[in-house]
């Protein structure tokens, strides 16, 4: 589970709640259903006109999973996985038993691949870069999705906005009329409130969220890929852990002497 990111969702909205118990002691003052209709009736009005409804709901299935399983890729894990699967090949062992080992969907694909024989290794390599590309490309572009809809809630916001001073301005009359002004606008307001709540709180952190998942996910494909080719060419393990740990800043490198003492 992503601690740091339930953790992070909690404060925000406890920040949000005591921001407004400070600003005043009656909180249904901030409650306001035609504000709430306009900003998120709008927003999936522009959603499904803009995109693929289905889609946009399985990306936040993926963050909904993904913030469950938690979100740091454990890149020493796989780096001592490929420096055994490695050993194990370059001393003769068949990759069969180490693929049905694998967990990880991308380093299967590629010991698969390795396996079959089909491929040259340059063509073979050459298929694992461009695989892992398009995947980095795609998992952006659905992450991008994300974060355009961060701009719809504003946007609705200030249309409920401009439409409650329209009401306000047209009912204005009469000599207690510049009392009214005050109430009034604070609830013409609040549909910009909930806007701005709804892109800065929800759309905005799941992409960006989804962007650093997707970085992190490409860097352990390149990993990976790095990983095969010593592999291909039969490298000594402790050579391709070094290698791998180029990837990575010291702290979150492996210690081959661990793996090898094991």
């Amino acid at each position: 589970m992503n601690i740091a990111s339930i953790v992070g969702f909690i404060i925000a909205i406890t920040v949000l709640l005591i921001g407004l118990r400070l600003s005043s002691d009656n909180l249904s003052m901030f409650l306001d259903y035609p504000s709430l209709f306009i900003v998120i009736g709008g927003t999936f009005a522009a959603t499904a006109i803009t995109y693929q409804v289905n889609r946009i709901f399985t990306l936040f299935k993926i963050f909904l999973k993904h913030l469950m399983s938690g979100s740091q890729v454990d890149y020493a894990s796989i780096i001592a996985e490929v420096m055994k699967i490695a050993d194990a090949f370059r001393r003769g062992e068949s990759l069969d038993n180490h693929i049905n080992k694998v967990k990880d969907f991308f380093l299967k694909e590629a010991l698969e691949l390795v396996n079959d024989g089909i491929l040259e290794p340059d063509h073979l390599i050459r298929i694992l870069e461009d695989r892992a590309s398009n995947m980095n490309y795609l998992h952006n572009e659905d992450a991008s999705k994300i974060k355009t809809l961060g701009q719809f809630p504003p946007a609705f916001g200030m249309m409920g906005t401009t439409i409650g001073m329209i009401v306000l301005l047209a009912n204005l009359g009469g000599e207690d009329a510049i009392k009214m002004v005050g109430p009034a606008m604070g609830v013409c307001l609040i549909t910009t409130l909930y806007g701005v709540i709804l892109a800065n709180l929800l759309f905005i952190p799941v992409a960006e969220n989804l962007i650093e998942a997707t970085k992190q996910v490409h860097v352990k494909n390149l990993i990976i890929i790095e990983g095969v080719k010593h592999l291909l060419k039969k490298v000594n393990p402790v050579v391709v852990a070094e290698e791998l740990n180029s990837f990575l800043p010291p702290r979150q490198r492996l210690d081959w002497k661990e793996v090898i003492g094991k």
